[in-house]
This record gives structure tokens, C-alpha cells and sequence, in this order.
């Protein structure tokens, strides 16, 4: 330990103040809001400004052999970014920069540290949107979203992160700075490298700018809607033929009663409790309240209780705000699932009665439009009361899996799925992603012991 705090004199002298080591400084970049909890002693934390800066650092941890943890805004709930005892913190928060917008070519260049709302919000101002739409989307990063590959409210219309993104520049472990992809609509030339970095939670690589594209703004104003279910089992038969019918949501959420509740209770809205499930969702363009009559008339028919459309958009706001009203009511342990649409109904009817022989409360959520799941679960703050909760956690991973599902839809592994791998990913599976891993980062420093 003291040779490499020696060693920091080099890294200082290249990067001067951008390299921070006072304790209460790093402290607070040392975690994300994951259950994953930080001990140990950082060397040091790298606030870059530009792309040689990380450049600079990845070079440094490479030669000597320091792991080195990625963060953007610190909202992943999987442990991906937390810090590494003796290891080194590299933040891109402040390369938070929208470069350029290019309306002609419906794409912007931007600094991965950039706030995903923002981004949004530039493009408003050229009649344009960025589709990837997480719930966190007024914190989290662009660039975290693309290491995570992230989903979100939009993506039963828009897909995932993935869809839309165009280019990058990665610093790789080494320091070698490589650019994938191209600004054109099509391009074919050699591997996919692009994907290949989006969706790697940092491990292959650094993600110090991307090419995104985007979509023009539908006409008028979105149509939001509401449906109440007594069973969650109607819901999910409800949400099934929604997603078949020629009336396709933007936005298509599904709440259980208990997450309605805490949510009202924690940021009153005006949601009405159902008896066992809440759908919320939004159409869009002109033909935008047509579609929502017809997908509340399938929701009628397949039991819903109450439907009509909402006066505004306050129910889409208030689904934003599930994870925070949950976890100050303590239901702090989180997991994301995914499972084929035609099973929700079944995956919901389960984790209620995994919940029952647990004997611990669950409060779900779904992206319901594309069977993305996340459940929270009560426990206490104790290393028994974490165990707990994880085993039940366990068991609903199971269940997906068992329903042709995944074991996360778009939070990632990091952490604290990494030992469910297994059990979604044959041998060969894992002997290749790991053998890409050991080709772009052979001594091991970028982000260790996660996501593969």
C-alpha cells in the first residue's frame, strides 16, 4: 500500500487537483444506491475532465495493477460502481457536456456524464427526443445508461438503450482510446464493437463520449391512462393483449397495490388504491386518445374495475417515483427481472406467494408493456434482515427463470447478481464473455469480480 501511495505522486503530477485522495471527499463517491456497502480505504478518486484525463488514469492502474471502479451519477442498484479497497475511483461527472445536436441527422454527441433528462430536454428544443427513458432519467447519466444498457417508462415503444446509440469513444484498460461505430444510419464494417461496450458495466472499457440518436416528437399531446384491477392475474391477461393489439402505449406501467400506497403515502398524487393492481400508461401522436379508449376498453373487458383517462400526466410522475417512496418506507432490497409478456400474470401471482412463505413484504412494479419486473422487499437494516430479504430476492429469480425469463432486464449484474450467472448462462456462454474480458483487460482493473 505505501509503494502505491507513492506511486500517486506520478498520477498527481499529471492531473494535478483533478486527483482527489481527501477522505471526505471520496467518501461520498465510494458507493451507488445499491445494498452494496463500501469498506476499506481508496487510494484515490479521479474527478475527469476530459478524455485523456481517464486516459491517463486507466494507464497508471494498468502498470501497477490497481483496480479501478466507474462512476457516473452513482444511481446503479446493482453495486457496479462501488469503490475498491486500495483501488483507484475514476468519476465522469463532470464530463457533462451535450457537444452537439445535429437535427438533420437526428443525432447529438455527448459527454457521458450528462444527465439523461437533459439530453432529452436539448433535443425538445429542436422538435427532437431521446427515447431511452429510465425512471431515474432526472439523475442518472447518458454514459451510465449505455454501460447498463439501460430500459425504462419508453421502452414498450422505443426499446432499450442499445437501439439508440450510434458511436463511441471507450478509453480501454491500457489507456488506448478506441472509437466504435459511425455518425451514418448504416454501418457494417467490421465487429459490432458498439454493442459490444454497451451494456458492459464498465468492464471492458470507459465510455468517455457517445453519438446518440433521436426521434422526432410525436404531434400533439401524450393521453394518459389508468385501469384498475382487483387481481393482479386480470392485470397481466389485460397488459398481454395490450401489447398485441394495434393500439401500442409509449408507456405501459403496472403497479401492485401495496406499491400504489406506500407511494401515495410518501408523495400524494391522487392514485386511487386498487384491490390488486394499478395500470398506468400513455399514448401518443394524433391518433393518441383513439388508441387509449381502445386500450381502455381491453382493460374493461378483461376485468378492470374502473378505466378512464387522466386529467394530466401526474400518475406517469408519481410511477417515476416508486423506488424513492419505497425505500423510505424501507423496502430498500431491490431486484429486476424479465419474463416474456405472456407470463406476467403468472410472475405476479408468484411472487405474492413467495412473499406469503417468507413471510416478508414485496411491493412489484413492472414495465409491464415488456415484461421488466422490480420488486422490492421489506427488511431489515441488519446483516440477518439482508440475508433474508436476498433469499427471497433468490427465489423470485427463480421463478423468472423458470417462466423463460432473465435475471435482470436493465440494471445489470454488477455486485450483487454476479452469483446468479450460473444459472442463466451456460459454461460456454461464460468462457467467452470471459475470455473478451481477459483480451481487452488482461490484468483485471476495470470494474473486478463483476457483471461476467
Amino acid at each position: 500500500m505505501d509503494t502505491k501511495n507513492a506511486d500517486l505522486a506520478a498520477l498527481r503530477d499529471a492531473l494535478g487537483e483533478r486527483l482527489v485522495t481527501e477522505a471526505t471527499i471520496v467518501n461520498g463517491y465510494e458507493n451507488d444506491s445499491s445494498r452494496a456497502v463500501f469498506t476499506g480505504a481508496t487510494l484515490g478518486l479521479v474527478l475527469a475532465e476530459t478524455a485523456d484525463d481517464v486516459s491517463l488514469a486507466l494507464a497508471w492502474a494498468h502498470e501497477r495493477g490497481i483496480p479501478v471502479s466507474i462512476r457516473g451519477a452513482g444511481t446503479g442498484l446493482v453495486g457496479g460502481a462501488k469503490a475498491y479497497d486500495g483501488g483507484l475511483i475514476v468519476s465522469l461527472e463532470r464530463m457533462n457536456q451535450i457537444v452537439s445536436v445535429s437535427p438533420d441527422d437526428r443525432l447529438a454527441v455527448v459527454q457521458p456524464g450528462v444527465i439523461t433528462a437533459e439530453l432529452d430536454a436539448a433535443a425538445h428544443e429542436h422538435g427532437l427526443f431521446f427515447p431511452p427513458d429510465p425512471a431515474s432519467a432526472r439523475t442518472s447519466t447518458v454514459g451510465g445508461n449505455i454501460a447498463t444498457n439501460a430500459g425504462g417508462l419508453r421502452c414498450v415503444a422505443h426499446g432499450v438503450t442499445s437501439d439508440w446509440v450510434s458511436a463511441l469513444t471507450v478509453v480501454l484498460a491500457d489507456g488506448r482510446i478506441l472509437r466504435t461505430g459511425a455518425l451514418t444510419r448504416k454501418n457494417v464494417v467490421g465487429y459490432d464493437l458498439t454493442r459490444l461496450f454497451v451494456g458492459s458495466e464498465g468492464t471492458l472499457g470507459v465510455i468517455v463520449e457517445a453519438a446518440v440518436r433521436l426521434e422526432s416528437l410525436p404531434e400533439g399531446d401524450p393521453v394518459t391512462f389508468w385501469a384498475e384491477f382487483d387481481g393482479l392475474a386480470e392485470a397481466g391477461a389485460a397488459v398481454t393483449e395490450i401489447v398485441n393489439s394495434p393500439a401500442r402505449p409509449e408507456v405501459l406501467e403496472l403497479l401492485d397495490a401495496l406499491t400504489v400506497q406506500i407511494i401515495e403515502d410518501v408523495f400524494p398524487s391522487g392514485m386511487r388504491i386498487p384491490a390488486g393492481a394499478l395500470l398506468v400508461g400513455q399514448t401518443v401522436g394524433s391518433d393518441a386518445a383513439k388508441h387509449a379508449e381502445t386500450i381502455l376498453d381491453i382493460s374493461r373487458r378483461l376485468g378492470a374495475s374502473a378505466a378512464q383517462i387522466a386529467a394530466d400526466d401526474s400518475l406517469v410522475e408519481a410511477r417515476r417515483m416508486s423506488n424513492p417512496a419505497l425505500s423510505a418506507r424501507g423496502l430498500k432490497v431491490s431486484c429486476d427481472v424479465g419474463v416474456p409478456v405472456s407470463a406476467l400474470a403468472e410472475v405476479f401471482t408468484g411472487i405474492a406467494a413467495i412473499a406469503e412463505r417468507h413471510g416478508i413484504e414485496v411491493a412489484s412494479v413492472a414495465h409491464a408493456g415488456d415484461g421488466n419486473l422490480h420488486c422490492k422487499v421489506a427488511a431489515p437494516d441488519t446483516p440477518a434482515g439482508l440475508a433474508q430479504a436476498d433469499a427471497l430476492i433468490d427465489d423470485i429469480t427463480r421463478l423468472a427463470l423458470s417462466l423463460n425469463g432473465t435475471i435482470t432486464g436493465e440494471h445489470g449484474i454488477g455486485l450483487v447478481k454476479h452469483h446468479e450467472l450460473p444459472w442463466q448462462l451456460d459454461e460456454v456462454a461464460l468462457d467467452v464473455q470471459r475470455a473478451i474480458k481477459r483480451t481487452l483487460d488482461p490484468r483485471d482493473i476495470l470494474t473486478p469480480g463483476r457483471a461476467v
